[in-house]
C-alpha cells in the first residue's frame, strides 16, 4: 500500500511581528525536520479569488498523515507553537493528500454513498 502525503495548513492573519515571531521562525525547521516536513509555501504571494482573504498562507508537507500530526504533538514543536498562536490570529488544520493520478471523479462514489 502507497503511503499519500499529508499537509499542514495554516492561515494567519493581523501576525505580530516581533521577538516571538522571530523565535519561532528560527526554530519551526529543526521541528519538521525529524518527521520529513518541508515548506511549500510560507506566507508567499497569495491572490485570492474567492472571498475575503487578508492573511496569509502556509502549507508544509508530510511523507504522511501519521508523519504530520507526530510533528504536531512532538514536544519540540509543542515548546514553540504557542509564540504563533499567541502572536496571530490564526487557523491550522491537518489535511489528507491524494495518491498520484488522483482526479476529481475517483472519490463520487464516497460521496454519493455520504449523501442522504
Amino acid at each position: 500500500m502507497t503511503t499519500t502525503p499529508a499537509y499542514a495548513v495554516a492561515y494567519l492573519r493581523n501576525v505580530r511581528f516581533g521577538e516571538e515571531i522571530i523565535e519561532y521562525l528560527k526554530r519551526i525547521d529543526a521541528t519538521m525536520d525529524p518527521y520529513g516536513g518541508r515548506f511549500l509555501a510560507h506566507v508567499s504571494e497569495l491572490v485570492g479569488l474567492e472571498g475575503e482573504w487578508d492573511g496569509g498562507v502556509v502549507i508544509i508537507e508530510f511523507p504522511s498523515m501519521r508523519a504530520a500530526q507526530d510533528w504536531y504533538a512532538s514536544p519540540e514543536y509543542a515548546a514553540i507553537l504557542p509564540l504563533r498562536t499567541e502572536n496571530s490570529d490564526s487557523i491550522a488544520a491537518l489535511v489528507g493528500g491524494v495518491p498520484e493520478g488522483y482526479r476529481a471523479t475517483d472519490g463520487l462514489a464516497t460521496l454519493l454513498a455520504a449523501t442522504p
